[in-house]
């Protein structure tokens, strides 16, 4: 296994004059399957293509485009396995310190909206080269879009990039199926019929099933046409039952074709199969690296897709709602791989995808007539003609357990916990809690308040409680020391302060202290940000609460987080302002105490405890909640704490997350 050419040499010494595509990307060259640059050019190679790599061109020098020379079917542009905004910005708009997919974490080696810069940079040097768009950016802004970095509402990409073809969700067939009629000699003008494209023209073809959407300046000109206009852009995602989507631009149309068809699981094999380095390119060596390979480099992917369907995530634009699984002999084969390197130190960190424990299609319908337009198979309640089964992910788990060399398998990726309540069957969730948990288990609930969870596409909160009280009690059973961490979010769409103070209660009554919260970040193509942007629900064009004043969003954030000093005076206007004066004093209800804390010490109150005792929470109480085992005389408790300390500690897993299912 070698990796692909980077520079003039590296095409010299393979014999090759001119490279079929040169592809420039936003992200360090990392040869990892888990990368979407990695997928692609393996997939033309395998296609009989050649393909050069230009990784963090320098965007202010023309000629750094040009090292590769000119390519003979095109250029391949993406801005890297995340979106170039929120690779550099946080919800705050503040530019973050790091950037995981550059060599030595450095940031700023990537402009802002970096696919835009790159292509227009091409145009530059070469005005007649092909340039065909993808990656997540490109494939979550291939229509006009509300941009949160400059509060406004942008154009399709492909018109401010000055592409010819943009490719959206994952895109292996598409590129192939562009490459094979470039390389037949076709004008890339006439290259419209491919699935999972976007393109440009001046005379859309009305003969085919196609939906005229509101044109740009109608969108700019109202909130509820672009929303109305979301709306049926959700509901023709599906592969087998969307039609073209038409959107005008004055005199000029985009144009988006169905989305391309979920791979088959001889296709997902192939593809993973393929000769991968698993590693990134050993010039990044010097500058130690690219951090974000080490939380894949022994991470298993196993599905793609996600039917969970939630409102802030953009996996229905983008993956799409229907699982493709790959088979347990080619994850086993990538799993033996990992054993045999010299970094392995027995354990794989995750065996997963967008969702872990979805390896099947929501029901057999999916496969042949596509998931349902107007209802989702979880939300508000599972689906009566859901499959739901764990039968087929315990038994890959059980195969990798077994493999020698291979001390643990975690689950890292996020799971369903209302998918796994539904299954009758208990075998996947006993076996989750014994061998798969690195000491906590990380979920989603993101809310308590079922106002709020509405908004989401979250199962109510009682779902939620089901599933800790079944958690914990397989926890004791199984004599597991383990914590349960659950992932909450403030200022969704939908949130007020009244929401905002009832999960700060719930927080309290959990003995929860959160480290770590997600403020609401609105990115490209989610229905979340659809009603940030409008107030209205494209689903349903119900009127939506939204919090958009920064100092509201700062305090629905402190409440969270109200035990941390910092955060005494915004809680207390909070409350203040919800009329919750209850909650501030010295009662085992109170989140506050009515004096301000001094320098150094907590604000909290008192925590309530089943026995009506008044002894206070301490102060950076983990946001864990532990399970108390009694001991045994003479024998310690085997535990798995030993295994999770060994095992890096991760936040979560990127599997199908960066060029997977976007960016919470």
């Amino acid at each position: 296994m070698e990796f692909l050419p980077i520079c003039p040499q590296d095409m010299s010494n393979r014999g090759w004059q001119q490279c079929d595509f040169v592809y420039v990307i936003g992200d360090a060259y990392v040869d990892h399957p888990s990368f979407g640059h990695a997928i692609i050019s393996r997939v033309l190679e395998h296609a009989g293509y050649t393909v050069g790599i230009i990784s963090q061109p320098d965007w202010k020098d023309p000629k750094s485009i040009g090292i590769l020379g000119r390519p003979r079917l095109g250029f391949l542009v993406s801005s890297g396995n995340m979106d170039s905004m929120v690779n550099h910005y946080s919800v705050s708009r503040r530019r973050r310190k790091t950037d995981a997919f550059t060599p030595g974490g450095v940031m700023g080696k990537r402009p802002d909206y970096a696919t835009v810069v790159y292509c227009n940079l091409i145009r530059q040097t070469y005005r007649d080269v092909p340039i065909l768009i993808g990656g997540i950016e490109a494939s979550l802004r291939r229509l006009a879009h509300y941009d949160y970095w400059s509060d406004s509402l942008r154009r399709s990409i492909l018109l401010d990039s000055q592409a010819d073809l943009l490719m959206y969700g994952m895109g292996e067939k598409s590129v192939v199926e562009i490459a094979d009629a470039l390389n037949a000699g076709m004008d890339v003008r006439d290259i419209t019929y491919v699935d999972g494209t976007v393109f440009r023209t001046s005379s859309p073809d009305d003969s085919l099933p196609s939906v005229m959407l509101p044109s740009f300046e109608e969108l700019k000109n109202s909130r509820r046409k672009y929303a109305e206009s979301f709306g049926i852009q959700y509901r023709n995602c599906d592969p087998f039952s969307a039609k073209r989507l038409i959107e005008p631009y004055g005199k000029e149309f985009i144009v988006q074709n169905p989305p391309q068809k979920p791979l088959t699981t001889e296709e997902m094999d192939a593809v993973y199969d393929l000769p991968y380095c698993r590693t990134y390119h050993p010039s990044y060596e010097k500058s130690g690296g690219v951090p974000a390979i080490e939380e894949v480099k022994f991470s298993l992917v196993s599905n793609r897709g996600c039917f969970g369907a939630c409102s802030f995530c953009a996996l229905t634009f983008h993956q799409g709602r229907i699982i493709q699984v790959r088979s347990h002999e080619s994850i086993l084969r990538e799993a033996e791989i990992m054993v045999k390197d010299p970094n392995f130190k027995g354990y794989i960190h995750d065996v997963g995808g967008p969702t872990a424990n979805f390896r099947h299609t929501a029901c057999e319908k999916q496969l042949t007539k596509g998931a349902c337009q107007h209802r989702q198979c979880l939300y508000p309640t599972p689906c009566k003609n859901m499959t739901v089964e764990h039968r087929d992910y315990v038994a890959l788990l059980r195969k990798l357990r077994s493999i020698p060399g291979v001390k643990k398998v975690f689950v890292r990726s996020g799971i369903r916990f209302d998918y796994l309540l539904a299954d009758r069957d208990d075998v996947f969730f006993k076996e989750l809690v014994q061998y798969h948990i690195s000491g906590q288990l990380k979920v989603a609930p993101e809310h308590v308040s079922d106002t709020v969870l509405s908004r989401m596409g979250k199962p109510k909160n009682a779902v939620y409680n089901q599933f800790v009280e079944k958690y914990f009690a397989l926890c004791r059973k199984y004599n597991m020391n383990q914590f349960l961490v659950p992932y909450l979010m403030s200022s969704h769409p939908g949130s007020t302060i009244k929401e905002a103070v009832e999960l700060a209660e719930y927080i309290r009554d959990m003995g929860y202290n959160p480290e770590q919260v997600q403020d609401f970040y609105p990115t490209p193509s989610t229905l979340s940000t659809v009603m940030y942007y409008t107030g209205l629900d494209p689903r349903t064009m119900d009127k939506v609460y939204v919090p958009t004043d920064p100092h509201e969003k700062a305090m629905q954030r402190a409440l969270i987080q109200y035990r941390d000093p910092k955060n005494y005076y915004l809680v207390k206007e909070a409350l203040l302002t919800a009329h919750r004066e209850d909650l501030i004093g010295s009662g085992p209800k109170c989140l506050i105490r009515a004096v301000p804390p001094k320098p150094g010490s907590s604000i909290i109150a008192r925590k309530p405890s089943p026995s009506g005792g008044k002894k206070p929470v301490p102060a950076g109480t983990a946001f864990q909640r532990k399970v108390r085992k009694p001991a045994s005389p003479g024998k310690a408790i085997p535990t798995n704490r030993d295994a999770a300390k060994k095992s890096p500690k991760k936040s979560r897993s990127v599997i199908g997350k960066a060029y997977g299912s976007g960016k919470r």
